[in-house]
C-alpha cells in the first residue's frame, strides 16, 4: 500500500486515494470532481506559510510551491513577493502555458514588483512531465530575471522547479 504522507495527488495516482465529497449547495454529498479537490488543494496550500514568518526555510517554501503548482496539466510560473522583513505580501500567477513551457516577461516582474513595493521574490515553476530538473531555458531565465530585478533593488531569492513529487531549488544548487 502507498504511504499517503507522502503520496502526490496527480492524473497518474488519483484513483488510489480516498474518496473525498463535497456538499452541494442544497446540502447533499457528491463526490468532488479532480477539479474541486485539486482547488481545495491549493487553497489549503495558504496555510504552509504564515504571513508573519520570514520565507527563510527553503523545504517550506517548496512545500508550498508544490502545493499550489503540482498537478497542474500545463506549466505554470508563480512568483512569491516579499517584503524587507521576507515576509510574504503576494502570491501571483503571472505566466501560464502549455505541456512543455510557460511564458515569463521579466519586464511584468518587475512592473508588480515595483507595484508591490517587493524588497524580494521568489519564484517557481512546475514540470507537468514529473522531472523537477531545470532546464537550460530555466537557468538562462533565472539569470536574466536576477539582472533585471538587480536593476530596481529587488533581489531574486530562489527559482523553485516544482513536480508532483519533489522540488528543485536552485538557490541551493547555487544557480541563483
Amino acid at each position: 500500500m502507498q504511504d499517503i504522507s507522502t503520496a502526490a495527488l496527480s492524473y497518474d495516482n488519483m484513483n488510489d486515494a480516498h474518496p473525498l465529497y463535497v456538499r452541494s449547495p442544497g446540502g447533499r454529498y457528491r463526490l468532488a470532481t479532480d477539479d474541486q479537490v485539486l482547488a481545495a488543494g491549493r487553497v489549503a496550500a495558504e496555510s504552509l506559510i504564515a504571513v508573519s514568518d520570514p520565507m527563510a526555510q527553503p523545504k517550506a517554501v517548496g512545500r508550498f510551491f508544490q502545493a499550489k503548482l503540482a498537478g497542474l496539466g500545463h506549466e505554470c510560473a508563480a512568483f512569491l513577493y516579499l517584503d524587507t522583513q521576507l515576509k510574504p505580501i503576494r502570491y501571483i500567477e503571472q505566466g501560464m502555458g502549455t505541456l512543455s513551457q510557460a511564458s515569463i516577461y521579466p519586464r511584468e516582474i518587475v512592473k508588480t514588483a515595483l507595484r508591490l513595493n517587493a524588497a524580494a521574490l521568489m519564484m517557481a515553476h512546475n514540470h507537468p512531465s514529473g522531472i523537477a530538473e531545470p532546464s537550460a531555458a530555466d537557468l538562462a531565465l533565472t539569470r536574466h530575471l536576477k539582472q533585471a530585478l538587480a536593476l530596481i533593488d529587488v533581489r531574486l531569492l530562489d527559482h523553485i522547479v516544482v513536480s508532483a513529487t519533489e522540488t528543485t531549488s536552485l538557490a541551493e544548487r547555487d544557480q541563483v
